[in-house]
């Protein structure tokens, strides 16, 4: 006689109770985690101590954003490095108002 599919499905049901119950706890859970919390309180400490920054959208013409990308090759820290020096500068030389 052969099974109903709900009688698989109880049987299927039954095989992965029996593995999960005999599987060991994985270390995140177990006495690992206090090593994994360690490390990653270590890698916030160092996030924090980097300095913050924020992501600002705006839209540009892009004659000016292809320039953009093509100085930014030859600079160390890309557009980022461009665009933060060349908002410094005219915020320097900008009249306040």
């Amino acid at each position: 006689m052969s099974a109903k599919k709900t009688d698989l499905v109880k049987h299927l049901a039954r095989k992965l109770d029996g593995k999960m119950k005999t599987a060991g706890v994985p270390p995140r859970f177990a006495q690992g985690s206090a090593d994994a919390n360690a490390a990653a309180r270590r890698v916030e400490r160092a996030e924090n101590a980097a300095p913050k920054l924020v992501s600002v959208a705006c839209r540009l013409p892009a004659d000016l954003v292809n320039q953009m990308r093509e100085r930014a090759l030859t600079q160390e820290g890309g557009v980022n490095a461009i665009v933060a020096l060349a908002l410094a500068q005219w915020l320097e030389t900008a009249p306040a108002a």
